[in-house]
């Protein structure tokens, strides 16, 4: 949500520079990295975290003609050991975009951040996605993208949007080559569509900020950050509120979904405006997530404070809810959550809109790495700040 070894190795080599040339996207170097990710992600083991440190991105730093900010969503290729962080800017600023990073990192802290790319999201038409106005002259998708994920199985970008409910623009999950270009459009299911005669489906700007693979790279899990029309009413200072969690083959059968419960608002707001909602998910394993609730505040001078908590979700006995239209008046069990980490106890300076998270590498004495990345919405107010931390075991 936007607030404002030998021969066989060298001739895989030959092929995949020849396909570089060529503009291609290679495949099959990317097996033994798979299997070696998949290998690492079955031993995610998480008791606790600690925080190894933070990099900031100054206000408005610009880099390759754009301007870097609403950094929303997060995640490292291991294949190139680089990380992708796009914005959420609705083309408004810069055009629909996500940037490369090299963060360096170990036991000891977090030594630096450094962009080394800008690309721009395409549409099909292979034109830059508009802001409102392009949108009145030219059509297409006015772009509010939340989530970023590579494709562990071909290195490939998938990405979600939040869509413009006032505009009648859907929100979707596509999936693009990694110079940007579209590669399809992913069907995210009816109920997720825009109805505008009534109020039914997603809520304008609370829609799709989560998005997963699992593991193994099979299945695609999607998050919604606050509940449809129909599921009841958003999260309040009394209250909190039911958002859904779906899991996905990748040819967009949707095989199950979960209620996933929000925690009431945690702090009063001194000024107009207070929402909690589920700004990221990332998988631990085949029942297991991770699942980000962001709370932003407004006090009376209109400033935004936010109180981030880290969950582990689990679905393994969880109600399917695919097949229920609407969540009031249903009888269904939600997943389970487990309290990870209340960055109001951090000791950080400041705690800001964090959105993204994603794996790491992993750190020397083999403990797992998870890196969060928070969305300054381009504000004075704000910071775009980068987390690293160690995943202590149980």
């Amino acid at each position: 949500m936007k607030h404002r070894a030998g021969q066989s190795w060298l001739a895989c080599a030959v092929v995949v520079l020849a396909l570089a040339l060529l503009g291609c996207t290679a495949t099959v170097p990317r097996d033994a990295g798979l299997a070696q990710a998949q290998g690492a992600a079955a031993l995610h083991r998480i008791g606790s975290l600690r925080l190894i440190g933070e990099q900031r991105i100054p206000l408005n730093h610009r880099f390759m003609d754009t301007v870097v900010g609403g950094l929303s969503g997060i995640d490292y290729d291991a294949a190139t050991d680089t990380w992708l962080a796009e914005s959420d800017d609705r083309s408004e600023v810069s055009p629909a975009r996500f940037y490369t990073l090299r963060l360096r990192y170990d036991l000891d802290g977090f030594h630096g951040a450094e962009l080394t790319g800008v690309t721009f999201f395409r549409q099909a038409d292979g034109s830059t996605y508009p802001d409102v106005a392009g949108f009145a002259r030219r059509g297409g998708d006015v772009p509010d993208i939340e989530a970023i994920r590579v494709d562990p199985r071909d290195g490939s970008i998938w990405y979600s949007s939040e869509g413009n409910r006032r505009l009648g623009l859907a929100p979707f999950v596509r999936q693009a080559r990694r110079d940007g270009t579209l590669l399809q459009h992913f069907a995210v299911g009816k109920m997720f569509a825009i109805d505008q005669r009534g109020e039914r489906g997603p809520r304008d700007n609370l829609s799709f900020e989560g998005l997963s693979f699992s593991p193994d790279g099979r299945y695609l899990w999607l998050g919604m950050e606050a509940p449809l029309y129909q599921d009841g009413p958003v999260t309040t200072v009394q209250a909190g509120a039911m958002s859904r969690i779906t899991k996905y083959e990748r040819d967009g059968t949707m095989l199950a979904q979960y209620a996933y419960r929000l925690d009431p608002i945690p702090v009063a707001p001194g000024g107009r405006y207070a929402d909690n909602g589920l700004s990221e998910i990332l998988t631990v394993d085949d029942q297991r997530l991770l699942g980000i609730e962001r709370a932003g505040v407004q006090d009376k001078q209109g400033v935004f404070h936010f109180h981030i908590r880290l969950y582990e979700m689990d679905v393994s006995d969880a109600t399917d809810i695919r097949n229920v239209d609407a969540l009031i008046g249903s009888s269904f069990k939600p997943a389970a959550k487990r309290l990870l980490l209340n960055l109001d106890q951090s000791g950080l300076a400041q705690v800001d809109n964090l959105e993204g998270i994603a794996w790491g590498p992993k750190l020397a004495n083999g403990h797992d790495s998870l890196v969060l990345v928070s969305d300054n919405n381009f504000s004075a107010t704000q910071v775009t700040q980068l987390l690293v931390f160690e995943v202590l075991p149980p």
